[in-house]
């Protein structure tokens, strides 16, 4: 089905406004709001669709993602650039919260967005950011360089279509290594983006939640999405086999909006719910030591491990009751959260030879949760339907014909640095395979998790995955976090079965 969304032409307000913007803002990076294209229009002598775009027309502050940037970390100063990372996402919810309550005032005069929330921001990113400089100084005797170039933000105006930073179309796992490798490993064929063009939801008007997201533009009909499923040839003695583990799909409903990959010891670290599986015992201050004694949802009780991702939410006007909640509705996240209809948690073997066990204690984030600010080349998860699953998007969600339900899909890094259970940007110690199947050199292969959880949802546009409030809750920003709690025996089971060419469970 053809595009049939229209840009709403420029006026001189608009273009006035937009110039003193970019001139008081300068360069940066994002928190969403709207803002107004002027004080008179969209009044009661506009056409219904012209005051409505007008009134969504976003904008989002863009700050430079220092935790991306930072060459290295020593151990001694991880806890506190842990803690100033974490803070610093604080500062940009606080920002955004600050945006949205002072939105009609800022389209009138845009210099408010400097001195009112933009230039407070700065002033305490600075302050983190030279915490940070002096921890990894005291840890290291060296400062890193370029901290204070990361202090500052910009406000600019979301894509007329609804998009941000993801590329319609890029190949999943682009760069997800931190290496610049964007290779991907078996299993990650189905995780493939798509052009896909536009389907029947793709319409302007808004759909979802006002003035944070999703748009109606974020949605395509699966089936306007061209097939693609390539993937690498397996090579002579790849390993064939697979090993499949039922945590179930979260029935009981843990939830918590704390990250402890990468924001340990900070409650509400990632500002969104994640739903978990596996580990019961996971919170913002689980240590290895917590994690292997805690209860697990396995079926088989080898297997403690802690799988997370953002929950998925209907956008129909109801309230859930993390309402008034961090990492709710405190932090833009509101709806109905909707207990998958299936998850599948497989783990699959290598295209070019034999995998080896990971080490316990790994962690392993895939997909960027900022993906819609700092870009999608650490985008790694892809949406599609049930009996379309030969299409993929990774920028856009589903619209699945009747019957028909959602899937979301995380195919994981499959190569280990061999020393490292993280790293401290929580990338450079696992990486995605290379085109053809090997890993990178340095870097062995292990078994890949490939996750797979479906929804059973109302046809139509009307869900989101939680997000970072700037983030819009762009499906670009999907990612998913495993931490893993297998026991020795069971890993081994794991590897001989894989390796074998078995199915295994």
């Amino acid at each position: 089905m053809g595009r049939t969304s229209r840009k709403k032409r420029s006026t001189p307000a608009n273009r006035a406004i937009a110039a003193a913007v970019a001139l008081i803002l300068g360069g940066g990076g994002l928190v969403a709001v709207n803002v107004y294209a002027s004080a008179g229009e969209g009044g009661s002598g506009s056409p219904p669709g012209q005051a409505r775009n007008a009134a969504r027309q976003l904008s989002t502050i863009d700050c430079p993602d220092a935790g991306i940037s930072l060459p290295g970390v020593p151990d001694g100063a991880r806890p506190e650039v842990d803690r100033e990372l974490a803070a610093m996402d604080t500062q940009i919810t606080d920002a955004y919260r600050q945006f949205a309550d002072r939105k009609e005032r800022i389209a009138r005069d845009p210099a408010l967005a400097e001195n009112a929330v933009l230039g407070p921001l700065r002033d305490k990113r600075a302050a983190s950011l030279d915490r940070i400089g002096i921890a990894v100084e005291r840890a290291d005797g060296d400062r890193p360089q370029g901290l204070e170039g990361l202090a500052g933000c910009s406000l600019r105006a979301d894509d007329a279509d609804g998009r941000g930073g993801g590329q319609e179309g890029a190949p999943g796992g682009d760069g997800g290594s931190g290496d610049g490798d964007g290779g991907q490993g078996p299993g990650e064929g189905a995780d493939q983006g798509q052009d896909g063009g536009q389907g029947e939801g793709d319409q302007d008007g808004g759909q979802g939640q006002e003035g944070n997201g999703p748009e109606a533009s974020d949605f395509v009909d699966i089936r306007s999405v061209r097939p693609d499923a390539d993937r690498p040839r397996n090579r002579r003695g790849a390993s064939r086999g697979t090993f499949t583990t039922d945590c179930g799909r979260n029935e009981n409903g843990k939830f918590n909006p704390d990250n402890v990959i990468a924001a340990p010891g900070v409650s509400n670290g990632a500002h969104h719910m994640h739903d978990y599986v596996g580990n019961q015992a996971t919170d913002a201050f689980s240590g290895d030591d917590d994690l292997a004694g805690g209860e697990t949802t396995c079926r088989n009780q080898g297997d403690r491990s802690t799988y997370y991702w953002p929950v998925l939410r209907l956008q129909n006007g109801q309230d859930e009751n993390d309402v008034d909640a961090d990492g709710g509705g405190k932090d833009q996240n509101t709806g109905e959260i909707q207990t998958p209809s299936q998850v599948t948690l497989r783990f699959v073997g290598s295209p070019a030879g034999k995998v080896t066990a990971m080490p316990r204690f790994l962690r392993i984030i895939t997909g960027d949760a900022k993906a819609f600010t700092n870009g999608d080349a650490n985008a790694n998860a892809s949406w599609s339907c049930t009996g379309f699953e030969d299409r993929q998007l990774r920028d856009r969600y589903p619209i699945c014909p009747e019957g028909s339900q959602v899937v979301r899909s995380f195919a994981f890094q499959s190569c280990w640095d061999g020393q490292n259970t993280d790293s401290a940007n929580h990338r450079t110690h696992v990486a995605f395979a290379q085109d053809d199947g090997r890993c990178p050199d340095g870097f062995r292969a292990i078994p890949q998790l490939v996750q797979r959880i479906v929804y059973d949802v109302p046809p139509g546009p009307g869900f989101a995955v939680d997000s970072f409030p700037e983030q819009l809750h762009k499906p670009v920003t999907d990612h998913g976090d495993f931490i893993n709690v297998f026991d020795d025996k069971l890993m081994r089971k794991v590897v001989s079965c894989i390796n074998g060419g078995r199915k295994c469970r």
